[in-house]
């Protein structure tokens, strides 16, 4: 009597195509972190050379913006209206200078720093503090 032995089916060349499917779907929906850092909004209505702030998140509700420095947004000479009463929620700079950065203030007279935001950068805030001054600046925003 013969018997005969029976061989398991190979599985390696579906568990590498499965593989390599599953990694080619999760490069295509994550875009890198550097393509994501530094493309800027489409929908920013922000004047080149600007910073601008708004009242809502992504860019959205009112919006205050200079194309230079301001000790006082509310006695200054352009003033934010909303300023006084609503928090920052989002901002874009705009800038094109030799400025790196802009950083902005709780008090007039650029005191009590709170935040910066690089040239061609920004993004919304946490919104949990009223701005009342801001200054282009040189250097690191961090």
């Amino acid at each position: 009597m013969k018997l005969s032995v029976r061989r398991p089916r190979r599985l390696k060349p579906l568990f590498a195509v499965l593989a390599v499917s599953a990694a080619a779907a999760t490069a295509l929906a994550v875009p890198t972190s550097a393509s994501a850092a530094q493309a800027a909004p489409t929908a920013v209505d922000c004047a080149s050379g600007d910073i601008c702030f708004w009242t809502g998140a992504n860019f959205t509700g009112q919006k205050c913006s200079w194309d230079v420095a301001d000790p006082d947004w509310q006695g200054g000479s352009t003033r934010c209206s909303w300023s006084a009463t609503t928090n920052v929620k989002s901002v874009w700079n705009a800038g094109t200078g030799s400025s790196t950065g802009v950083a902005y203030y709780l008090g007039a007279d650029y005191s009590d720093r709170v935040g910066c935001t690089r040239q061609q950068h920004g993004g919304n805030l946490a919104g949990t503090y009223k701005v009342r001054s801001h200054k282009w600046i040189s250097g690191s925003c961090g």
